[in-house]
């Protein structure tokens, strides 16, 4: 089982920066592919960014391309998220996910946290 802790969202200008957190405990954190999807209101919940910590493997959605990064850090078995040149359209609840599968469907990613909301102001 694995458990999974946002923490970092907020409000913030069109243009700003956060960092978003995952804290995850329980088995192996390596072994699996950490991900961050958002879900805005009246919107299907969709991909952003996903990581396989220990490999090369990142893969992140066109619409934040240059201006997310994610990375993690085995040692504190926590993902990050960096956002930057922050726009109203990123606005959402954002929710790191976890899964033993190579992949970016949000279907098959098995534990999830519970949501932080980030809200970007114009």
């Amino acid at each position: 089982q694995v458990q999974l802790v946002e923490s970092g969202g907020g409000l913030v200008q069109a243009g700003g920066s956060l960092r978003l957190s995952c804290a995850a405990s329980g088995r192996t954190f390596g072994n699996y592919n950490m991900g961050w999807f958002r879900q805005a209101p009246g919107k299907e919940r969709e991909f952003v960014a996903a990581i396989r910590l220990g490999s090369s493997w990142i893969f992140y959605t066109d619409s934040v391309k240059g201006r997310f990064t994610i990375s993690g850090d085995n040692a504190k078995n926590t993902v990050y998220l960096q956002m930057n040149s922050l726009k109203p359209e990123d606005t959402a609840v954002y929710y790191c996910a976890a899964t033993l599968k190579h992949t970016i469907r949000t279907r098959e990613y098995e534990y999830w946290g519970q949501g932080t909301q980030v809200t970007v102001s114009s």
